[in-house]
């Protein structure tokens, strides 16, 4: 069974649309390549030259509010392609108005239509879909097309932080960053149960550490 769409979604979206930087809509679709260049203009957003970390697959913004507000020094913009979830941190971030978090309702796969070359300093992926069967591998976001785009979008020195509650999915991570040019460092089998500091809990974590299930955690980062 599907999500229900929220009542009056269209209405509350265009509420948002402070903290909601751009709704990736049908029309989108129906312009050619050239058109859907949205480049954001990080400077006249933020007021500032700060680092920017960028969070995929944000569901309901728990994550990266949070984040936002522990890291008054960084920038953050918080992605996820369906507007029905997103709509929640976006209303949040309206009533809390952090000056340093926003949102964006548009697939990984068009982030390069949003964001210039070697401008994101961190990419977090937090329990993203694994799509457990292998003809829906092509989906996952760790897959070679989705780290293609991340290679573009990093700063030199740029990383990515992953946590994932499923052990194939983290396996299937391992392997396909190895193969495609990243290094692997910060490996936890076990994020709860270990000695790594920090940590800010998505709302999935908290339900899955719940249930007993290990969170598995890496970050990687190219040469």
């Amino acid at each position: 069974m599907g999500m229900r769409r929220k009542s009056n979604l269209e209405e509350r979206i265009s509420a948002c649309m402070g903290s909601l930087l751009y709704v990736e809509g049908k029309e989108f679709y129906q312009k050619n390549k050239d058109e859907r260049i949205h480049l954001l203009n990080l400077k006249e957003i933020f007021k500032n030259d700060n680092p920017l970390w960028l969070e995929i697959g944000c569901g309901k913004g728990q994550f990266a509010l949070e984040t936002a507000k522990i890291n008054q020094n960084v920038n953050l913009i918080a992605v996820e392609k369906i507007s029905n979830v997103i709509i929640d941190g976006c209303e949040r971030a309206v009533k809390e108005q952090p000056a340093n978090c926003r949102f964006l309702n548009c697939s990984a796969e068009n982030l390069p239509c949003f964001l210039s070359d070697n401008s994101v300093e961190r990419i977090f992926l937090n329990f993203s879909c694994p799509y457990p069967k292998h003809t829906y591998a092509n989906r996952r976001l760790t897959y070679h097309r989705f780290l293609s785009i991340y290679k573009k979008l990093l700063t030199k020195n740029g990383e990515i932080h992953l946590k994932t509650d499923n052990q194939g999915f983290f396996e299937f991570t391992i392997q396909s960053l190895s193969e495609n040019g990243f290094k692997i460092k910060n490996v936890s089998l076990d994020l709860h149960n270990s000695s790594f500091e920090g940590n800010v809990e998505t709302e999935y974590e908290k339900l899955f550490s719940s249930q007993g299930k290990p969170i598995y955690r890496l970050e990687a980062y190219l040469n």
